[in-house]
């Protein structure tokens, strides 16, 4: 008949391995964040993963892989912890008053400061260098909540160039279809001293696949100081209406500075609401040059 030990019918937790111990059959000790049980009474037998007196009970992660020691990875209060498309990220902890969002892509949080009253800002491209074009994909618009989206753009070009924009649908490709109406606009010039009105109003009979924000060929010369501005407002059940306003300056002495300003409505014939907008310079060459800032805000009902 077998003999049973009564002392022994469980796992004896033992603590930290120590040399000095005396351990039994069924003692269990940690060493190395890995623990082991013991499989033949000994004393000063060090542990391992396969011996004639211990085998591994459990055995600690690696961070990334089987285990994560967060402690490791978010190192200040606050700290946020995110997947990237590689693993496990550390979002150091934003400044105060500031809410959390998606970026651009949709696919990592993000901090931004939170705008006071009923002003959102919904996103933000600024160029870290000269680009002909740029995209802004997942704005967040959003007709439940916003009554209407503002946008402000300000920035400079290498060169002239009438500067274009369109929409962006839901899997963040571009429209460049003909769904574009210009309803209107008025154009006005100051150049060396002579003013003269060089726009007038348009029925938008006619399509178009683009929208202007600075067109007609009435555009700064190089690296001159440009500013835009517009509103965009969904009704009719269209994202219908965008109207801006757009100015540039040049102080040398050859144009003897002048200002030009332009205000247009755009309508978008499609009633599927955009998701993000794309902007680029026709010319040839030209670039939106770093530092150049595009902005949209939504304005809460």
């Amino acid at each position: 008949m077998a003999t049973i030990n009564l002392g022994a019918i469980k796992f004896n937790w033992k603590g930290a391995y120590n040399s000095s111990t005396t351990y039994a059959v069924d003692d269990v000790v940690s060493s190395g964040g890995n623990s082991y049980v013991c499989i033949q009474a000994h004393s000063n037998q060090a542990v391992g993963n396969a011996t004639a007196y211990w085998n591994i009970m459990s055995s600690a992660g690696t961070n990334g892989t089987d285990g994560t020691d967060v402690g490791t990875t978010l190192t200040t209060q606050g700290d946020m912890l995110y997947r990237d498309g590689s693993g496990l990220q550390r979002l150091a902890k934003g400044t105060a008053n500031q809410t959390l969002q998606m970026n651009g892509s949709a696919n990592a949080p993000t901090w931004v400061t939170a705008e006071s009253g009923n002003t959102v800002k919904l996103a933000q491209y600024t160029h870290s260098s000269d680009v002909n074009n740029f995209q802004i994909n997942n704005i967040g618009f959003d007709d439940s909540i916003y009554a209407y989206y503002r946008w402000v753009y300000h920035g400079s070009c290498s060169s002239g160039g009438a500067i274009y924009a369109r929409w962006v649908n839901s899997s963040n490709s571009v429209i460049s279809s003909a769904d574009y109406r210009l309803r209107g606009f008025d154009s006005y010039r100051y150049e060396n001293n002579t003013s003269a009105t060089i726009g007038n109003w348009n029925s938008g009979s006619t399509p178009d696949n683009k929208m202007g924000i600075r067109t007609w060929g009435q555009d700064p010369d190089a690296d001159a100081l440009q500013y835009g501005e517009g509103h965009v407002f969904r009704q009719a059940g269209k994202y219908t209406t965008w109207d801006v306003t757009s100015s540039g300056c040049d102080d040398t002495s050859s144009n003897g500075g002048w200002n030009f300003y332009f205000g247009a409505t755009w309508e978008y014939q499609n009633t599927t609401a955009p998701v993000g907008i794309y902007i680029y310079n026709t010319s040839s060459g030209s670039n939106f040059l770093s530092g150049t800032q595009f902005t949209i805000w939504g304005i809460k009902k």
